[in-house]
């Protein structure tokens, strides 16, 4: 089993900055990505950025290339995501992500960011 553990949401004006952190643990060995996805009130969960367990392949939504930045830690089993320039849009609970090699997903309790106009 994995878990995973969010922390860093929060309430910040439009034009403002939030940085997540997410750290993993338990059966990690097996891990092929670790990502963040949200989920806006009445809307689907969708994803908002990846990174291999590499750290080689990064993949972002479109609607935030150029704001967010996802990273990983020095300790692999962690990952950040920067947001920059936060607009009221990307008010959702956001979650931690993790996909084994199996393609089994794993979840975090998701972290509430409200970005006020």
């Amino acid at each position: 089993q994995v878990q995973l553990v969010e922390s860093g949401g929060g309430l910040v004006q439009a034009g403002g900055s939030l940085r997540l952190s997410c750290a993993a643990s338990g059966r990690t060995f097996s891990s092929y990505r670790m990502g963040w996805f949200r989920q806006a009130p009445g809307k689907e969960r969708e994803l908002v950025a990846t990174i291999s367990w590499s750290g080689s392949i990064i993949e972002y939504a479109d609607s935030v290339k150029g704001r967010f930045t996802i990273s990983r830690g020095n300790a692999k089993n962690t990952v950040y995501l920067q947001m920059n320039s936060l607009k009221p849009e990307d008010t959702a609970v956001y979650y931690c992500n993790l996909r084994t090699i199996a393609q089994d997903n794993y979840w975090g309790q998701g972290t509430q960011v409200t970005v006020s106009s």
